[in-house]
């Protein structure tokens, strides 16, 4: 099966049968939508949870709030149903231990996307988010499942 590999700040979309992957995934957040019955996937890889204090906008996959809007828009471009979407969530780690604790970066993205999704009406129905260690995913377009690997967990589907 082709695997499409999706970069950070960066989306994809395919349909069955086909594999979506990233790798990478420390505070950033992957979100995977699939929609069951035409079996269509999308991935996206984003790093902060707003665009809204960025320096650039030049890539809107990149933010929770814009970057999940695109996918679903492009989802819905190949063919899927929004009311049928359904999405799993991973990453979100918090990696570096600042000294205050402030920055939270994983803690943020993941609240960023929880709120997008909410505001989209699109059920998370599983997710795999914060602790402290990094994760690498697949979306299987075939079955909708989501592989997470990481080195200190190894691997789990949901």
């Amino acid at each position: 099966m082709e695997t499409i590999t999706i970069g950070m700040a960066d989306y994809a979309v395919g349909r069955s049968p086909i594999n979506l992957t990233t790798m990478g995934l420390g505070s950033c957040v992957g979100i995977t939508l699939y929609d069951p019955r035409n079996r269509i996937g999308g991935l996206v890889h984003i790093m902060l949870p707003t665009v809204e204090q960025a320096r650039s906008r030049d890539n809107l996959a990149k933010f929770a709030d814009t970057g999940i809007v695109q996918l679903m828009e492009s989802m819905i471009e190949k063919g899927a149903l929004k009311s049928r979407l359904q999405a799993k969530i991973a990453g979100g780690a918090s990696m570096f231990s600042s000294g205050n604790g402030s920055l939270k970066i994983g803690e943020r993205n993941v609240a960023a996307t929880k709120e997008v999704m909410e505001s989209l009406r699109i059920p998370i129905v599983a997710e795999d988010t914060g602790k402290n260690y990094g994760r690498t995913i697949k979306l299987d377009t075939v079955t909708g499942m989501l592989t997470i690997k990481s080195a200190l967990k190894g691997t789990k589907v949901i």
